[in-house]
Parts: C-alpha cells; structure tokens; sequence
C-alpha cells in the first residue's frame, strides 16, 4: 500500500489503484441519507445515475435572476443592442458550456471532484491555489450574490421582512447541500419542470413587449465586456463540472456527459439572459439597474408575475445548493485534514452560516458590483482551464492506474501549474483588465479593446504550463512523485 506520506484509506478494496484514498461508508442511491466523508474516490459499488439527469443538474440552476440580469447588463449597462446582446451572450454561453461538457465527462473514469483532478495539474499542495479561490468564490461569493436576489424575490411577492426570507431561502440551501450529492440532484430534477415552465412563458411575454430595434448606446468595448460577462457566469460552473458526475460507472458515455452537461448550462443561459436584455430594452436604464426584479415582474400579468418571483426564489436556492456542496468540496480538495466521518457536509454548514452574513451585509446594496465579479470569475478560471487542457493533452497516453495515484500523494508537486496560472493571470489583468475597480494598460490608452482578460489569460497560461514542461524535459504524463 501507500506510504505514509499519501493519503490513504483503511479499507483494502479492489475499486481503485494501490495509493488511492477511498470514500468509506454507506451511501448508494439513498435520497434522505448524508452523505459520508469528503473528497475521496467513490468505490465502483456506490456507482450510480444516468446521464440525462445532468441536463435538469445544469438547468435548474441557472432558472434564476442572476442569469437574467447578465442579459439586462448587456443593453442597460453596456448599450448593446438587442441582436448585439443576443451574440454576445450566445458566444459567451457556448464556450463556457463546451468546456464543461469537457470537464464533466471526465468524472466516471477518475470518480473523484473536479478539485481533485486539479492536481495533476497543479500538483498536491500547488493546487491549494485554484481549489482556495474556488471554495471562496462557489461557498461565499456565489452563495450571497443568489442569496440577495432569492430574498428580494421572497420578500416582493410575500412583504415579509428582509431578513426574515433570507433565513428562509439561506436554510433550505444549506439543508440541502447537507445531505448531500444525491438530494442536490434530486432537488435539481423535481425544481426543473416548475422553474423551466414559468421562465418559459414569462420570457415569452417578456419578449412580446420588448423593443429589439431600440437604439444602441454602447460604450467602448461593450461587445467583449457583455461576452466577458456571459462567459464568467457560464465558466463558474467549470470548477464543479466532475462533482457531479463522479459517481456514475466508469464505462458511462463520455459523449452523452458532455452534450447533456453542456446543453443545459447552454440553453437555462442563453433563454433567460436574452429574456434579460429583452426586458432591458422596454424598460429605462435607471430602473433596469437600480430595480432589475421589479422591472423583469412589471412586464408580467400579476398572477404570471408572482410565480415569476417565487421561481425566483427557488432558482437561488437550485443555485446555491451546487455552491455550498462544491464549495465544501473545494475546500476539502484543498488537503486540510479533517478527522470527520462528515467532513464533506461539516464544511458546507460553516459554508452556509460565512455566507449568510455576507449576503445579510449585501441586502442594502444588490447588484452594485456583479458585473465585476463576474469578469473576476474569469479572470481566474480561464487559466485554470488552460492548465486543465493542456495537462490533458499531456496525459493522454498516460495509464489510468499511474494518474489516479498521482491524485492522492502528498508529496506530488507539478509547479508548472500554479506558476503558469498565477503568470497568467497577472499579466492579463495588468494589460487587459477593464472594471471599475481597476483598468489595465491596455483599455485606458485604446477603450474599445474592452475586456479580453480571460482570453489573454488563457493563451499566456497554456504557453508558460507548455514551454515549463519542454524545457525541463519532464512530460507531465509520465511525473513521478518527488
């Protein structure tokens, strides 16, 4: 077995190769049961799912307003034109959802999350890098950003108090997230006809009194800033895409992972965000911003608007269920050891508690930088992906067994990754970045560049993780443990 020095587990199984921690307990297809431990492999007897739940998995989430108001961002914030909207959130969409059909076909053979993966990569204690900022951006940042706009929802259609449907809307999720892999995917399937049906016909309306001839204000670089933005929301659910696909038998499709991943990520977006910017154009820019829930409803029938807040309402919830469990997920990925049978769900109840507070916080100014995060969001994933990909294509012939192992030695180390990704992301948000906190190099002196950050980030990272492994003459797919 495996030295000291690996994480290893206590039970002997043939499941997985010499080396490979293993998840111990009892869990299978149960619904109402917690799931045990935390980051582990899953044993080939837990195996189960099919891959067309993946589609409802990637839908329902996104059946909700943060989705929208990256369409209303686009013509109210940025100045584009209904069919300039409409490209940009299309192109941003599809590549965000092509790279998790990516992402997610490779859980069944591997049977761990995706920020275990990330350590071939990065290496074991190299991947703290990615698997931090993801934890904090899918636990906190993603949890407060669906928790605010569930609880403007809540409160528009009942009048309770503010705080009071935030407790409401922030326990269901952790609840949830909780129990664990198999309730968050079985919540996903039984949210997904109620949201899918009441987005349906209320983008429908919505688009019967929109104005797509309406004329364009852009501002400089609006078309890469609103791609930027739709793309940063899409690519935010990469870091998650093998959570959720990790316990399905290895032999499952690879191909019918992907096209179910990605379509639903790719449809929930591009339907609600044109709604988005469709509602954008009936409406002025002051209210699309400072109220974008009631100037989405106020386009509604009252009866078709009030079950558009409640599906609201229950779309930030389908969100963040995913955020708090594959935050908790990231978190563990990380190596903190945790001598907890439960670790996985301790960490996604602290989780739900960190975020609550940030969202009560941000209960009094909703909104105000999401189209920063988003562009932040991919700032970081955009080279994380680079070194995902090509450390891919480095590992192609690479024997399984050898990969699987790499994944739970602590003494692994593969810097290339970490030092391309943060080269990466230095060099691009210095030249190329373009928000309000900050403006590169690049943007103040020519505007128009708009925001090409992620996609510099990507090449600069993929060029550095290459050349770091051709010069040293070490191929990752053959690196052995140091």
């Amino acid at each position: 077995m495996a030295t000291g020095e690996q994480e290893t587990s206590a039970v002997v199984t043939e499941d997985a190769p010499e080396g490979v921690q293993i998840r111990e307990g009892d869990y299978g297809a149960r619904v109402i049961a917690v799931e045990p431990g935390g980051a582990e492999f899953i044993p080939l007897h837990e195996r189960h799912g099919r891959p067309l739940q993946l589609f409802w998995t990637w839908t329902s989430p996104n059946l909700e307003f943060a989705t929208v108001f990256v369409g209303v961002l686009a013509v109210a914030l940025f100045g584009l034109s209904f069919t300039q909207a409409v490209l940009a959130i299309v192109l941003g969409s599809g590549v965000g959802a092509i790279t998790q059909g990516i992402l997610s076909a490779r859980g069944p053979s591997h049977g761990v999350p995706q920020m275990v993966l990330s350590r071939l990569g990065f290496g074991y204690w190299g991947n703290v890098l990615p698997a931090g900022l993801n934890s904090i951006t899918a636990g906190i940042g993603w949890f407060a950003v669906n928790s605010v706009s569930g609880t403007f929802a809540l409160n528009t259609l009942t009048h309770w108090p503010k705080p009071l449907c935030l407790v409401i809307i922030v326990a269901v999720q952790i609840v949830v997230a909780f129990f664990g892999h198999n309730l968050v995917h079985a919540f996903e399937r039984y949210a997904f006809p109620v949201l899918a049906v009441i987005f349906v016909i209320a983008t429908i309306v919505i688009l019967s009194k929109s104005h797509p001839g309406a004329a364009a204000h852009p501002i400089p670089g609006a078309f890469l800033l609103a791609t930027g933005a739709a793309f940063g929301y899409a690519v935010g659910w990469n870091p998650y895409a093998a959570d959720y696909t990790r316990y399905f038998k290895p032999d499952t499709s690879r191909m019918a992972i992907a096209l179910w991943s990605g379509l639903g990520l790719f449809l929930s977006c591009v339907i609600l965000e044109v709604a988005g910017a469709g509602s954008a154009t009936a409406t002025s820019v002051g209210a699309s911003l400072g109220d974008p829930t009631a100037a989405f409803t106020g386009h509604l029938p009252t009866a078709l608007a009030d079950l558009t807040l409640l599906a609201i309402a229950i779309g930030a919830v389908a969100a963040n269920v995913l955020n708090i469990y594959s935050g908790a997920l990231s978190f563990v990925a990380m190596g903190v050891r945790l001598p907890l049978a439960l670790r996985r769900a301790i960490v996604a109840l602290v989780f739900g508690v960190i975020g609550f507070i940030v969202a009560l916080t941000g209960l009094h100014d909703a909104g105000a930088k999401y189209t920063n995060f988003l562009l932040i969001i991919a700032y970081w994933i955009a080279p994380w992906l680079a070194v995902m990909f090509c450390d891919q294509f480095l590992r192609r012939r690479e024997p399984l067994a050898e990969t699987e192992r790499l994944l739970f030695d602590r003494k692994y180390t593969n810097w290339a990754g970490p030092v391309a990704m943060l080269a990466g992301m230095g060099l691009s948000i210095w030249l190329f970045s373009n928000q309000t906190e900050y403006v590169g190099v690049v943007p103040s002196h020519w505007p128009a560049v708009g925001d090409i950050t992620f996609e510099v980030g990507f090449v600069i990272t993929a060029v550095v993780y290459l050349t770091w492994h051709a010069i040293t003459g070490r191929r990752t797919a053959t690196a052995k443990a140091a």
